[in-house]
């Protein structure tokens, strides 16, 4: 079979590419905007990539067009697709249909860390001889991919894939977590994000609740107990096993961080990665583990090598003593977060110098800007970059004082940043896209500097 994926720069649509690849298909591509990490793993799988949406690519035959969420009525593509009659999927119904209905499915859903959640999850299994497929939102340091197939000689292979709560695709608006059908459901958050497509988080939650529907009975959810809006997707139903971590009542940590459940404890928690929310993390991803047969032992010692993942508090580089780092945080709560796990980090007389760009659909749009103060107080300096957006990044910003500055030009904020930088300072770098190279520019103007 031949596909033909609109948008393959996605990390979600990336990555089919590279399963679809592994199944022993024809794959192809295009899209608008290219950065790593995923265009650097397109060109390692030797698939061919065309810039744009142009119409001639018709002439391409494929036996599908795979669309992805990022196209759009009036793609001249699409639009020429639909004329021709040719025959398109969405990316999540594709890979239900040919590679996801043979497996055991393990889905991590959630707002905020899922893409660890998942790698987690994966290199426990992957740790404990499992051997299992994944889809994942980033790279994993320890894959070095973000997809394969994986291990197929079983009767029910396992995947492991990182459950987004955003559309399917312009011709479906479900939440494209609803096609995976997962028989282990890990559920870490659910607070408001993707403005463009959810009203509010009511209306996230149906869409969790819908999820939580197809799991059979022989199935597990496995939730996060200190999550209210969790609790009242649960409560609208649920027919499957359950359990959750967080809390007494499932999977915890004690104070000596002793994995804990139902009394029985299985070692000591150690983690390269900060933070309590990692520490949630992981306590996902051993309870779901523990569902295909994992025993906690195993996936405890399995975490204590596991290295991160790309752009997830990813330092870039040193100079002179300067530490920038790369993180796709862009929700305020995530970067709240994240800010709070790197200065757990931070020695003293050491300073955290945020810098954002608010690229999202819904940061583009303004409507969390009012909670964005709140994400960066603990930052010791807060730069923003201000090119994309059309409401006043600065006057959003304006609780934080002098502490906090605004650039429209990505050339003005490095040689800012240069001009600031100190030794023991730590640079974090914060978008969900590609930032115009920044943190690259930053380390040679640091150098320059030297």
């Amino acid at each position: 079979m031949h596909l033909h994926i609109l948008g393959i720069c996605g990390t979600f649509m990336g990555g089919l590419a590279a399963i679809a690849r592994e199944c022993g298909h024809t794959v192809t591509g295009c899209d608008a905007n290219v950065y790593p990490p995923m265009s650097e793993q397109l060109a390692a799988l030797g698939i061919e990539l065309i810039s744009g949406y142009g119409e001639e690519q018709l002439a391409l035959r494929p036996d599908v067009f795979v669309v992805g969420n990022v196209v759009t009525r009036g793609n001249p593509l699409m639009e020429a697709i639909l004329d021709a009659g040719a025959p398109y999927v969405s990316g999540p119904e594709w890979l239900a249909e040919h590679v996801l209905d043979r497996h055991h499915v393990l889905a991590v859903a959630g707002t905020h860390g899922k893409t660890t959640t998942t790698s987690m999850l994966a290199w426990i299994l992957e740790c404990a001889g499992r051997r299992p497929g994944f889809l994942i939102g980033g790279v994993a340091h320890d894959f070095g991919i973000s997809a394969r197939l994986g291990e197929q000689a079983s009767a029910r292979p396992l995947f492991v894939i990182e459950a987004d709560e955003y559309d399917t695709a312009f011709f479906d608006k479900r939440s494209k977590f609803v096609h995976y059908r997962p028989r282990t459901l890990v559920l870490n958050n659910l607070e408001w994000d993707h403005a463009d497509i959810f009203p509010d988080v009511t209306a996230i939650q149906r869409q969790f609740h819908h999820v939580i529907r197809t799991v059979p009975r022989s199935g597990r959810v496995i939730s996060n107990a200190t999550d209210a809006r969790l609790k009242e997707a649960l409560a609208m139903g649920c027919w499957s096993e359950q359990e959750v971590f967080g809390s007494d009542q499932g999977w915890h940590l004690t104070a000596d961080a002793q994995v804990d459940f139902g009394g029985e404890r299985f070692g000591t928690l150690a983690l390269a990665m900060p933070g309590d929310y990692n520490r949630m993390n992981a306590l996902a991803a051993i309870a779901a583990a523990r569902h295909v047969g994992v025993h906690p032992t195993e996936s405890i010692e399995a975490l204590s090598r596991f290295r991160g993942i790309r752009r997830r508090q990813e330092l870039r580089g040193t100079v002179g003593g300067v530490r920038v780092y790369d993180d796709f945080s862009h929700h305020p709560t995530a970067i709240g977060l994240t800010i709070g796990g790197l200065k757990t980090r931070l020695g003293p007389g050491e300073r955290l110098i945020a810098v954002f760009e608010p690229r999202s659909n819904t940061m583009k749009q303004g409507a969390m800007r009012a909670a964005l103060p709140g994400a960066l107080a603990e930052a010791d300096l807060v730069f923003a970059y201000a090119g994309g957006v059309d409401w006043d990044v600065g006057a959003a910003l304006a609780p934080l004082g002098t502490r906090a500055a605004v650039s429209r030009s990505i050339e003005a904020l490095v040689a800012d940043l240069a001009r600031i930088a100190k030794p023991g300072d730590h640079v974090l770098v914060m978008s969900n896209g590609g930032f115009g190279g920044l943190q690259e520019k930053l380390l040679a103007q640091l150098a320059q500097r030297r």
